[in-house]
């Protein structure tokens, strides 16, 4: 969680209609929950609203191309919309857009397996 707590960005896989889907998405971590920022209209969004117990996976990384060092993190849980009027506040002020349009939802991912792989140097391993 402390690594993924030190990128803006990662990618939010889920299942939109029983298909897998993958979108990039910035969040934040906080008391070990992740919350990312979506479009209310968002095909993740949506899939998230009418099923509260769906399942998805989160997964952020940093990885030097140039010397493939780095990490990378797994996170699966369950995801649900945040809805407290003091969460959608506090949280929407914390975790500003990124792209040009309206994100008008926040959802909450409750972590129930993280897993990585750290990319060293041959003689680090």
């Amino acid at each position: 969680m402390r690594l993924l707590a030190s990128v803006p960005y990662g990618r939010i896989v889920f299942t939109h209609n029983a298909l897998p889907a993958i979108r990039p998405v910035n969040h934040l971590v906080d008391n070990q929950v992740i919350v990312v920022r979506t479009a209310l209209s968002s095909g993740f969004s949506h899939s998230v609203r009418e099923d509260r117990s769906m399942v998805v996976a989160y997964e952020a990384d940093e990885i030097d191309p140039a010397l493939r060092l780095g990490w990378s993190v797994v996170v699966t849980g369950l995801a649900y919309p945040i809805t407290a009027p003091s969460l959608l506040a506090d949280y929407g002020g914390r975790l500003r857009p990124w792209v040009q349009r309206q994100m008008d939802s926040l959802i909450a991912i409750e972590p129930t397996l993280i897993t990585g792989t750290a990319l060293v140097e041959a003689a680090a391993a």
